[in-house]
C-alpha cells in the first residue's frame, strides 16, 4: 500500500487520468464553451438592435396636438432623434446671402429743438457725416419760421453689408414762441408715408420689393434742465408713440451730474407713465422671457443720456471720440462717462430688425386696418389717387 501512494506521488498528477487528475487552466476553454459564449454574444447584439429600433419609432411617433389650429396633428422631431444630417440650418446661410445681396433700409427720424446736437448724434452713431447739415455745402443754421421735414439719404457699406439709411430732420420744432400744433406735420409726414406703402401693395401688379420709406424710429431730445417734462414733450410723445416707435434721449448730458442725471431720468421715467406714453421698446411686445429681460434692462436706462461728437482725441495712446473739456475728456463710448453706447446697441446692434417689425406688424398694420375700414375696401380709389409729398427735399450720397 505503501509502495503503492509513493508511486503515485512520484508520478503526480501528470501521469494520473488526464480527465481527472488534470486541471483545466482558466484561460483555455473547450469548443463547446466557445459556441456558447458567440451565441450569447450574438443573442445581446440582436436584442440591443431591437432596443434601438423600438427607441427611433417611439421618436417617430411622438406627436403633439397644435393649440393654434383644432383639429390638426404635429409632430415634433428634435435633431438627436434624426437619422442623419438633414440640412434645415443651411437656411441661414441662404437668409444672410439674400439679405447681403438685396442690402438694408433704415430710417430714423431726429426730433428736438435747435442746438441740441441731433446732427452730432446722428453722424457719431454712423461714424460718417450723415446729417443734413453735415453733408449741405454752405449750410447756414437758421430758425425756421414752420416745421419743415428735410430727408437725406446714403448707402453706407459695411464688410459687404449695404444698408440705405435716410435721416429725416425736423427744423424748426419747438423754436417758436407758440408752438401750439407744431407736432402736426411731423404727423402728417408719418402717415403720408405708410399710405404710400399702402398704395404700393394694393397695386394689381405691383413691385417685387417695395420701398420702405416709413420711419422706424424717432429719436426725441429732452434739453438736460433737470426738470421735469415739458407740456410740448408730452403732448408730442403723447401722439407719435401711437403711431412710430419713440426712443427719447437726454440731450448734450455732460453738462448734468452723476446725481443730477439719474433723479432727472427717475423723473422722466414717472411723467412717462403718469402720462400713458408708450416708449420702445414696449412690455407687450416682448415675445419670450430672454427678449423680456433684455428690454427691461433697456427700459431701466430709458431715457439715454447722451453726448455725441465727431472728434478724436489721444487717451491713453488709443484714439477715442471724445468732448475736450478744461478738466479731461468726456469720452463718448465709455459708458462710465454716458450712455450712447447703449444707445448705439439699441439702435444698429441689438434691436434694429425689431424696430423695422414693429413699424410693419403693428404701426403700420393699425393704419392699414383704419385706412382700409374708413374706405370700405374701395382699393380702386387708393390704388389711383396720389398724395403730394409737402415739405421734403432728397438728396442721395454713397459711402
Amino acid at each position: 500500500m505503501e509502495e503503492r501512494e509513493k508511486d503515485r506521488g512520484i508520478m503526480g498528477p501528470e501521469q494520473g487520468d488526464p480527465g481527472k487528475g488534470r486541471e483545466q487552466p482558466a484561460s483555455m476553454s473547450t469548443p463547446n464553451s466557445v459556441m456558447a459564449k458567440e451565441e450569447k454574444g450574438m443573442e445581446e447584439r440582436e436584442m440591443k438592435k431591437e432596443m434601438e429600433l423600438e427607441m427611433e419609432l417611439k421618436a417617430e411617433v411622438k406627436v403633439e396636438l397644435c393649440p393654434t389650429v383644432p383639429g390638426l396633428q404635429m409632430s415634433f422631431i428634435r435633431g438627436t432623434d434624426l437619422f442623419g444630417y438633414v440640412g434645415i440650418e443651411a437656411v441661414l446661410d441662404q437668409m444672410r446671402r439674400k439679405t447681403i445681396k438685396a442690402g438694408l433700409e433704415f430710417n430714423i427720424m431726429v426730433v428736438g429743438q435747435s442746438g441740441l446736437g441731433k446732427s452730432t448724434l446722428v453722424n457719431t452713431l454712423f461714424k460718417s457725416k450723415v446729417s443734413r447739415k453735415s453733408c449741405t455745402p454752405n449750410y447756414e443754421e437758421k430758425i425756421s419760421k414752420t416745421v419743415k421735414l428735410h430727408s437725406v439719404s446714403h448707402v453706407i457699406e459695411e464688410k459687404g453689408v449695404k444698408m440705405k439709411l435716410t435721416v429725416i430732420d425736423t427744423p424748426g420744432f419747438g423754436d417758436q414762441i407758440n408752438n401750439d400744433n407744431c407736432w402736426e406735420p411731423i404727423v402728417k409726414h408719418v402717415n403720408e408715408q405708410y399710405e404710400k406703402y399702402l398704395r404700393e401693395e394694393l397695386h394689381i401688379n405691383r413691385k417685387r420689393r417695395i420701398p420702405d420709406s416709413r420711419v422706424h424710429c424717432c429719436i426725441y431730445f429732452l434739453p438736460a434742465t433737470g426738470h421735469r417734462l415739458r407740456p410740448i414733450d408730452v403732448e408730442f410723445m403723447k401722439r407719435l408713440g401711437k403711431i412710430v416707435s419713440i426712443v427719447p434721449v437726454i440731450a448734450k448730458a455732460d453738462t448734468l451730474t452723476i446725481e443730477e442725471r439719474q433723479e432727472f431720468k427717475e423723473q422722466i421715467r414717472q411723467d412717462l407713465a403718469a402720462n400713458g406714453i408708450r416708449v420702445y421698446p414696449q412690455k407687450e411686445y416682448d415675445e419670450d422671457p430672454e427678449e423680456r429681460i433684455l428690454n427691461d434692462r433697456i427700459r431701466e436706462s430709458i431715457p439715454f443720456a447722451v453726448v455725441g461728437t465727431d472728434k478724436e482725441h489721444q487717451v491713453n495712446g488709443n484714439k477715442v471720440l471724445g468732448r475736450k473739456t478744461k478738466w479731461g475728456i468726456i469720452e463718448v463710448e465709455n459708458v462710465a462717462h454716458c450712455e450712447f453706447a447703449n444707445l448705439r446697441d439699441l439702435l444698429i446692434r441689438s434691436h434694429l430688425q425689431d424696430l423695422k417689425d414693429v413699424t410693419h406688424d403693428i404701426h403700420y398694420e393699425t393704419y392699414r386696418v383704419r385706412r382700409l375700414n374708413e374706405s370700405n375696401m374701395n382699393y380702386s380709389e387708393l390704388g389711383l389717387s396720389t398724395w403730394p409729398l409737402e415739405n421734403k427735399c432728397e438728396s442721395d450720397s454713397h459711402l
